[in-house]
């Protein structure tokens, strides 16, 4: 059997027979294909990450460069390549179109459209990688970004310019928080709307269609749009996929617009990052991934900022999800993107199953950003929130004994029912956060301490109802101020009371 470095000599001379070794820089020869890597001799000035072109008229990318080859990964069909054809370097590094034709399209990692609706006439391209801004071209985060999600915006408020990690076992709800996040952006003033990015990795092509259908049944499209590697595709578009999407949004952040971009998923990702690289020949290490996983996540995630004044202003918000296996977070990808983050919202099977949606674990989750990207009104209903639920899960579990209980600790937990009752929420049906701020009054100041716990939602959706109908204004003042002053205080207080004696 002839070894991999005796078949570079052989082509090797009978190259250099014809072929001059300046044309060798510009030109190469694939010397052996398949699993969606080449090995080419020659291409000798290329640089990692160039874009190559075969001669069946598909496009590579290099990702190794070696004493005696370069290796390729095929960004398409490696069937149309065969050994012994030429490749040509282009000079140019991988990059995808941007702009707002981009807006309202399903495109693939490279840019190109896929969803029948014609070519995209972006004028400007960017390339797929940069180094993330510095420290002195960024601001702090102070600005909200609203989910529409109540458990979420009182307790794990996200901002403009973070990177929160939505981390979980299968089928909780993962995707159904980033598309909510997604249509909640509806109730954003339209100057200030963020221009939202869903990206698809390893997805089925059903899913992404029914994600895009959602999205556009909501009048969503209008402001997003999708970029989809779906699970069919070879690992090199999967792993090619968060770094476009990111680099379309880059193209609305430097000019001075927010955006937020969702990664769905980055274990897919991982996943497809370590079959490049094995193929690859780099030494696998820890749980056989490449040692430089941490990096491939890192680079991605650190490009998520908000720019200082002097740079426009703009903010990209990242939403990475990672999938985990039997709620194992302390495995290797999660604890990896864990501390890459600004904090994550872990949702566990046991609350989805139990009925609790979004099944957030308040106690796992958190958001290092903090009071700062929550706007006061919201701080000062739900302030004590996280720790009042944290209380009342300790006192649930001990009360499970059925041990007798004081008047304050059967209070505690009657609140408690009341206020987990009162934070699920269906899919799909974002609330605007004046709307949630009335409710979460409503809860934490015990006016619904007297409702049957069977009731609570009915409560909620007609509290809502009348503040609509008969108090219009507090609604839109709650917007408009951020905050809750004496007179906003008095004026929801009343409207509940009046509100509870009817319901009663």
């Amino acid at each position: 059997m002839i070894r991999p470095e005796e078949i570079t000599d052989i082509i090797k001379n009978r190259i250099q027979k014809f072929v001059p070794d300046a044309e060798l820089s510009e030109t190469g020869q694939v010397l052996q294909i398949g699993d969606g890597i080449a090995r080419v001799y020659g291409l000798n000035n290329a640089v990692i990450g160039e874009l190559v072109e075969f001669e069946g008229g598909v496009s590579g990318m290099v990702l190794n460069i070696e004493r005696e080859n370069v290796g390729v990964v095929v960004m398409g069909a490696d069937s149309r390549i065969k050994e012994g054809d030429r490749v040509k370097r282009t000079s140019r590094v991988m990059d995808v179109p941007v702009g707002p034709e981009m807006i309202g399209r399903v495109v693939d990692p490279l840019g190109e459209p896929i969803d029948g609706k014609g070519p995209i006439n972006a004028g400007k391209r960017r390339p797929v990688e940069i180094i993330a801004p510095g420290v002195l071209e960024r601001q702090p985060v102070t600005e909200a970004l609203q989910t529409g999600l109540k458990a979420i915006d009182a307790m794990i408020p996200i901002g403009r310019g973070q990177r929160e990690l939505i981390i979980g076992d299968r089928q909780t709800g993962k995707t159904a928080v980033a598309i909510d996040a997604i249509l909640n952006q509806k109730y954003e003033p339209a100057e200030k709307r963020p221009i939202c990015i869903y990206v698809a990795v390893g997805q089925k092509e059903s899913t992404v269609a029914r994600v895009a259908k959602i999205l556009e049944d909501n009048g969503a499209m209008e402001y997003s749009l999708i970029v989809s590697a779906s699970a069919s595709k070879p690992a090199s578009l999967l792993y090619l996929a968060p770094y476009s999407g990111c680099a379309i949004g880059e193209g609305f952040l430097w000019e001075g617009k927010s955006v937020l971009v969702v990664y769905d998923d980055l274990s897919k990702h991982a996943q497809a990052y370590r079959q490049m690289s094995l193929l690859l020949r780099r030494p696998p290490g820890r749980e056989a991934y490449p040692g430089d996983v941490f990096y491939l996540h890192s680079r991605l995630l650190e490009r998520s900022c908000r720019l200082s004044e002097k740079n426009g202003g703009g903010s990209l918000t990242a939403l990475p999800i990672v999938e985990t296996q039997a709620n194992d977070v302390t495995a290797y990808i999660p604890t990896n993107v864990i501390s890459i983050t600004d904090g994550q919202i872990y949702l566990e099977s046991s609350l989805f199953h139990s009925g609790i949606r979004p099944a957030v674990n308040v106690g796992i989750s958190v958001s290092r950003v903090g009071g700062s990207a929550q706007i006061k009104a919201m701080r000062q209903v739900a302030g004590k929130l996280r720790l009042d639920l944290a209380q009342y899960n300790e006192l649930a579990s001990f009360a499970q004994f059925g041990s007798d209980l004081d008047k304050s600790s059967l209070e505690q937990l009657r609140r408690g029912e009341r206020m987990v009752e009162l934070l699920k929420q269906d899919q799909y049906k974002p609330m605007p956060v004046a709307e949630q701020v009335a409710v979460l009054f409503a809860g934490a100041r015990g006016h619904m301490d007297e409702v049957e716990l069977s009731k609570v939602k009915k409560f909620e959706t007609g509290f809502l109802k009348f503040l609509k109908d008969r108090r219009p204004g507090v609604l839109g003042e709650i917007a408009r101020k951020k905050q809750l002053d004496e007179e906003l205080e008095k004026q929801l207080t009343e409207a509940v009371t009046e509100f509870k004696k009817n319901f009663a």
